[in-house]
């Protein structure tokens, strides 16, 4: 099965208590960090082997790795504390081998089925698939008529355009476009696609990621509810 690389390495976020600072990966949705819930996703599907990409606060997320009980493979790599995302990639090519590996970040949750997934990367031959998801818009949209009255007003509706969800599925040959000083969301991309070789996977389902401090309790929310769509892929 291939491995799943997971960027972990970005600067700490900060909870309510302005004095704790918690780096990202282990801040807790239902009472595990953040991080478990996105590496069980992985494994209740199969795919047992990891490679963590550490950056900041890379001593408590090997803290918590040692702690795991899970039947799961780790290797913690310390990329740089203010290296790029694809810098972070570039500097594990040699862990990722040869053929296809995963990618993702350590901060979103989905309902994904990775073998759907996997079978779509397969069938197009490229040397990349970016998950592409519709996130619901955070604001009311007014729904105005010809004449600029207003009609009424749906509530965060899910937005027409697609954006990087950020599950990926990659050839080796992706890593020669990845570069030790790049921006992953920018250059490589940007060579992939323009190179024919980036495809996109639509995922419908859910797909939320932990970008703020109300992104925490949102999730949070969802979980304690048993309303959170990815809790049936995981252990709780």
């Amino acid at each position: 099965m291939p491995t799943v690389a997971i960027l972990c390495g970005g600067k700490g976020t900060r909870m309510r208590d302005a004095e704790v600072a918690i780096p990202k990966p282990l801040v807790e949705i239902g009472g595990r960090p953040i991080l478990w819930h996105v590496m069980s996703i992985y494994a209740s599907q199969g795919l047992r082997s990891f490679v963590l990409l550490l950056g900041h606060g890379a001593d408590e997320v090997r803290g918590f790795v040692n702690s795991l009980e899970e039947d799961w493979t780790i290797h913690c790599v310390h990329t740089g504390l203010d290296t790029p995302t694809g810098g972070r990639v570039a500097r594990v090519a040699a862990e990722l081998g040869e053929g296809s590996f995963c990618l993702t970040y350590a901060d979103g949750v989905a309902d994904l089925d990775l073998a759907e997934l996997m079978e779509f990367h397969r069938s197009h031959g490229g040397l990349a698939t970016m998950t592409v998801v519709q996130p619901l818009n955070q604001w009311g949209v007014a729904r105005i008529d010809a004449e600029d009255r207003i009609r009424g007003f749906a509530e965060k509706p899910r937005l027409e355009s697609w954006v990087n969800g950020g599950f990926f599925v990659m050839e080796s040959g992706a890593l020669e476009r990845i570069g030790p000083d790049d921006v992953l969301e920018r250059a490589p991309l940007e060579r992939l696609a323009a190179e024919g070789e980036l495809f996109a996977y639509r995922h419908s389902g859910f797909w939320d990621c932990m970008d703020t401090y109300k992104d925490t309790l949102l999730l949070n929310e969802l979980w304690d509810r048993g309303d959170a769509p990815w809790r049936r892929l995981v252990r709780a």
